[in-house]
């Protein structure tokens, strides 16, 4: 089975292109649905951040308020690191028990989007990036987010940097244009990815 490793910078499409994947019958393991599910209301994990950052980080619905949290440990490193060090184990014993159950699939994607950040890189055979233009990423994750283009930048300045991104690339799709274009790409891939599982 081959393991394809997608992922890209905020606002390049990365959710878009594992949905087109999906609706190809190919089997897409997702990290960030894998850490929502570890850390719901009752979960281990939702206790041990709620130890770690303290009850002001849940919301009235009892549920870890992720945008507050996001923007918590973008300015505490500190907090950030020990969040990544006690969540990522868990996300990886995760994604290698879904990776277990579609052994027999010809080929899978993890979509993993701080792939490179990281070092998950030891789960997959190739790395798909999905990129496109800086403007075009803060137009898309303004409209999504509701965050300003300052905040977005300082994001993408915290992410690995597009060219090394590019250069750890074995595939890439460039989401410049429509979703008639992204589809299209898509198509490319999943033919090639099929004949090299083959």
């Amino acid at each position: 089975m081959l393991k394809i490793g997608l992922t890209g910078g905020i606002g390049s499409g990365k959710s878009t292109v594992a949905e087109l994947f999906s609706e190809l019958g190919v089997t897409v393991i997702d990290a960030d649905q894998i850490s929502h599910q570890l850390t719901r209301s009752g979960s281990d994990s939702f206790r041990a951040i709620r130890q770690l950052l303290g009850d002001e980080f849940i919301n009235a619905e009892g549920e870890l308020d992720r945008k507050k949290i996001a923007r918590h440990i973008f300015s505490n490193p500190d907090k950030k690191a020990a969040l990544e060090n006690m969540l990522h184990p868990r996300i990886r014993q995760r994604m290698l028990q879904e990776v277990e159950r579609a052994k027999h699939d010809a080929y899978i994607i993890l979509s993993i989007p701080l792939l490179l950040e990281t070092g998950f890189t030891d789960l997959i055979d190739r790395i798909l990036v999905v990129d496109a233009d800086d403007e075009i990423r803060i137009q898309r994750t303004r409209q999504r987010d509701d965050r300003s283009e300052q905040q977005i930048r300082a994001i993408m300045r915290q992410q690995v940097e597009r060219d090394r991104r590019l250069q750890c690339a074995d595939d890439v799709i460039y989401n410049n244009g429509s979703l008639e274009d992204l589809r299209n790409a898509v198509d490319r891939l999943h033919q090639q990815y099929l004949a090299m599982a083959d």
